[in-house]
């Protein structure tokens, strides 16, 4: 079932959050179903309420929306009988899953009114989650507003949970920035991102942030240091016998930069092998057009 098992059973109920697996939702979501039977023997409508929110958020992650709101719609029936928490949860869950199938003004109306209920619940976890979702739904010139109410949020909590967001809001920010082609605001905000990731020591978030540095010095003209990390990263993660299409991307484009084509078509090709099976890159046609292009791919299968 995979590396985290569910609790065994005792008096007190599981803290199911804790069986999150966000890069396999289905397991999951297996997690979660396998809590049910506790669930609902416990007669805690408050707990119950919410693993489905969970389940919920996980069948989203999987597109399967029309299942995510039919579980959302049993939460919805239970709420009067619920907590303030549970409410909270709830509209974050259904906003997240608005937004992932397209639906982005009903996800904002409802993201919005978990952050008001939270901040004024004192849930700075989820007046954090609710605020980084709106910067998420909003448009460019308010996401930045939203990232930063976010960030202080999460920089001035009691709150050890609260305080866990900061790392993805410095990254949040400085995609932000990046996009904005604020490139020196964006350094700043990677480096606290990967200062921030260095201090709770997971490996795989710590190379995002050094792959985030190294893009950003790509852009700033930075070409021989940007190349220098992300040639480190492609040694890590062989060495760990990990692939990273986003790596050979980066290669490959501080290759071109100083002058060496012919050894930047191998990362092209390498890049788009990766790439053009990740979902999060499925839909930047240009992309994907211009890395099978540069790395010649099929090109031996035409003569």
């Amino acid at each position: 079932m995979g590396e985290a098992e569910v609790p065994k059973r005792t008096g007190k109920l599981p803290e199911f959050d804790k069986l999150w697996d966000y890069a396999h939702p289905d397991i999951s979501e297996q997690r979660f179903r396998e809590l049910l039977p506790r669930a609902l023997d416990s007669l805690d409508l408050s707990y119950l309420a919410q693993l489905l929110t969970q389940i919920a958020r996980a069948e989203g992650l999987q597109r399967k929306f029309e299942d995510a709101h039919k579980t959302l719609d049993r939460v919805d029936k239970a709420l009067p009988k619920t907590d303030g928490r549970t409410l909270i949860r709830y509209l974050l869950e259904r906003g997240r899953v608005y937004n992932s199938s397209g639906s982005v003004d009903d996800a904002k109306r409802l993201l919005l009114q978990a952050f008001d209920l939270a901040v004024k619940s004192k849930e700075d976890f989820y007046a954090v989650d609710a605020a980084h979702m709106v910067a998420i739904v909003e448009s460019p010139e308010n996401q930045l507003e939203w990232n930063l109410k976010a960030l202080d949020l999460a920089e001035n909590s009691l709150d050890e949970r609260a305080r866990n967001w900061k790392g993805s809001l410095y990254n949040n920010i400085g995609w932000t920035y990046f996009d904005g082609g604020e490139f020196q605001e964006a350094l700043f905000m990677f480096e606290k991102a990967l200062e921030f990731r260095r201090q709770q020591g997971d490996p795989v978030s710590i190379g995002v942030a050094r792959w985030c540095v190294g893009k950003t010095l790509r852009m700033m003209g930075h070409t021989e240091e940007a190349l220098e990390i992300q040639q480190e990263l492609f040694q890590e993660y062989q060495s760990a016998g990990r692939k990273s299409g986003f790596v050979y991307e980066e290669i490959a484009e501080c290759l071109v930069l100083l002058g060496r084509e012919q050894e930047a078509q191998d990362w092209f090709a390498a890049a788009y092998g990766e790439l053009s099976k990740d979902p999060s890159v499925a839909n930047d046609r240009d992309r994907l057009i211009r890395l099978k292009t540069l790395g010649k791919v099929g090109l031996s299968e035409q003569y």
